[in-house]
């Protein structure tokens, strides 16, 4: 072949689908549907199975949205998440048209935030024949006439359509009773989890009656224990997770469910149920040994005896949360420690933790020894550099996820060992580890302190006659009022030079927090924070840092999907300015209390970040109502935008 001019054009072959395929493979799903763009080839790419499989589609009810759910019914299995939907006749209209192009094909649907009318779900239901998991939670607009599915016609077609669903979510229905819930229920023969949490269920006393719940067979008022029960009876053979978080449950009450015959649980959450004690658990424990992640976190009255008695009953445990038990100390967590199939711990607000017993533990036979990956110490504040060293050292292999947030005694060195150490990390929270320095996150050892001078030197209490002849103390300075000695031009030269672990050996990171640490400066976040899967990133409240940091980290951090900023004065149009070009995939940003930022940083947001969804704007006094309106009207993605203090005519959500 020859073009105009006479020369050979030697024609590209194409590259085969499977290639395609595999090069997709290593993007994002936003990054894919760009590539998609390119060519036919690469777009039949991005529709491959393996790309499809768990997707969910999350968009809020709109004109617009008909076009995506008819553009969504080419595809061979799907999941929506529907938000803001009402009783008018646009989201009737929605509803009907997922029924039509999606009804066999949807495995997921989940409402959140809506208000939709009883006949516009029961024209829906009937058409989801192929649904695995139904999202009901805080939909108080179905329950509050008792009437739904109350005809035997309705609940036929239903239970006809859902008769293979298996997860259930009915969080936060003020309104739920016995009737509703029998009824929606029964439509359900083959459920595998079912979620009641934030639900008003009377396990001991009815209030509208006077009398002890159940009293009265299927109460048009209220959800009784009784009811409870019959069902977990009727689904024990399927039933394998039960989430009854934020109720009133009693130890009596988990007890009865605790002991159906026959019942085999593999997951319970009972987040923030505070009548519950030791007993209880204990009693759970004995009667559902096969229990793999157990939520009992904000459960106020639990204590170590809860921990040794799951540590000695539990023992294909995978996931355990602790959270907010304030009561617990260390006793029983060496014990828990030792029980090998544990994969993530949450210690988060245990105040009297301070990781010696978990060291304990972790030292026993490696074969019976807990493999975390997940480890949450948040708030843990006796936690210290010691404990953190031999954690790093002896979960290094392991661990993926680590939160040591408001652990205010932790200082550079145990940055160091996470840096030596945990170079798998893929999620690391730092805040408010108010001791951590640029030394910490660069590697290095601070070489030389400053000199105390007559004003510094800690010589104890100083008399002092500042008002007439009245005598004060001045009490010695704390260690936190003091500021490390600054990082020059020629450490950071060292730091390029030097072999040793600074933080950029975590090269996995893909979220880091390392907000409100004030000794932080340009000179570490400019070196250290370059990594190229970095999705979430917090630096809020550090009045140190400036526009160079912005610059930098939106050059080395291209990813980036979540970016805060907050009170970080430092920060100005400029830094923006820099940013945004790099920043096209950003979706969530913070930048309240940025006195600095005005109008134009938000032409440029215009400009360059198309997929935002959050902003936070609060306090950004520089700011004008009509820049917000226009950028409420040009970003389609765009649903949130906080601008506390700014007057603004618009809504603070985006509709």
């Amino acid at each position: 072949m020859e073009d105009c001019n006479g020369e050979d054009i030697i024609a590209t072959p194409e590259l085969p689908l499977e290639i395609i395929v595999y090069i997709q493979s290593f993007l994002q799903a936003s990054d894919r549907k760009d590539a998609s763009l390119v060519c036919r080839s690469w777009y039949y790419a991005s529709q491959d199975f393996h790309f499809q499989k768990n997707l969910t589609f999350s968009f809020p009810a709109s004109a617009s949205s008909l076009e995506l759910i008819k553009g969504l019914g080419r595809k061979s299995r799907c999941s929506l998440i529907i938000k803001q939907l009402d009783g008018f006749s646009m989201s009737r209209s929605l509803l009907m048209e997922v029924g039509l192009c999606l009804g066999s094909k949807l495995e997921s649907l989940a409402l959140p935030g809506s208000s939709i009318t009883e006949a516009s779900l029961l024209s829906l239901l009937p058409r989801l024949t192929s649904l695995r998991r139904l999202d009901l939670r805080g939909l108080d607009s179905l329950f509050m006439s008792g009437a739904f599915l109350s005809r035997e016609e309705h609940r036929h077609q239903v239970r006809s359509a859902l008769s293979g669903l298996e997860e259930l979510d009915l969080s936060d229905l003020r309104y739920l009773s016995d009737l509703t819930f029998n009824r929606l229920t029964s439509c359900t023969p083959g459920l595998r989890r079912l979620s009641l949490a934030g639900c008003h269920i009377a396990f001991e006393f009815d209030p509208y009656r006077g009398c002890p719940a159940g009293a009265v067979k299927d109460s048009s008022a209220l959800l009784s224990l009784r009811n409870l029960k019959r069902l977990v009876t009727e689904q024990r053979w399927t039933l394998v997770a039960l989430d009854l978080s934020r109720t009133s449950i009693t130890p009596d009450s988990l007890r009865t469910v605790a002991q159906v015959p026959d019942l085999v649980l593999e997951e319970l959450r009972l987040h923030g149920c505070k009548e519950l004690t030791d007993y209880s658990i204990e009693v759970l424990v004995k009667h559902q040994p096969s229990l793999q992640r157990l939520d009992i976190s904000a459960c106020t009255e639990l204590t170590s005896r809860s921990v040794e008695a799951v540590a000695q009953g539990l023992k294909a445990l995978t996931q355990l949360s602790l959270s907010r038990d304030w009561r617990i100390t260390e006793k029983g967590l060496a014990e828990l420690l030792s029980v090998s199939s544990l994969r993530s711990l949450d210690l988060s607000e245990c105040l009297h933790v301070s990781g010696t017993e978990i060291v304990k533990g972790l030292t026993g036979c490696t074969t019976a020894r807990a493999q975390l990956d997940t480890l949450s110490l948040k708030s843990c504040t006796y936690i210290r550099d010691f404990a953190v060293f031999s954690l790093t050292q002896l979960l290094g292999n392991t661990l993926r996820e680590l939160d040591l947030t408001l652990c205010v005694n932790v200082t550079d060195l145990s940055v160091r060992a996470i840096a030596t150490y945990l170079q798998g990390l893929v999620v690391l929270r730092l805040g408010l580890c108010k001791e951590i320095t640029d030394w910490g996150l660069l590697g290095m050892v601070e070489a030389t302190k400053c000199e105390p001078d007559q004003e510094t030197a800690d010589k104890g209490p100083r008399f002092t006659r500042t008002f007439g002849n009245m005598g004060f103390f001045k009490p010695p300075r704390l260690p936190f009022e003091e500021k490390p000695k600054l990082v020059t031009h020629n450490d950071l030269q060292q730091f390029k030079q030097q072999a040793g672990a600074s933080l950029l050996a975590l090269n996995r990171l893909q979220e880091l927090d390392l907000s409100a640490c004030p000794k932080l400066t340009d000179s570490s976040i400019t070196q250290v924070l370059r990594y190229p899967d970095l999705r979430r990133l917090s630096l809020s409240m550090l009045p140190e840092i400036t526009d160079a940091s912005l610059a930098s980290v939106a050059c080395h951090c291209r990813s980036l999907t979540s970016l805060a900023l907050s009170h970080c004065p430092g920060i100005s149009d400029r830094g923006v300015a820099q940013a945004a070009p790099y920043l096209h995939r950003l979706q969530h940003l913070y930048l309240s209390g940025c006195s600095n930022i005005t109008d134009r940083s938000l032409f440029l947001l215009l400009q360059h970040c198309d997929r935002l969804q959050t902003l936070d704007i609060s306090s950004c006094k520089n700011i004008s109502p009509t820049t917000v309106d226009l950028l409420q009207s040009r970003l389609p993605f765009l649903e949130n935008v906080h601008h506390k203090f700014i007057e603004t005519r618009s809504c603070y959500r985006k509709k």
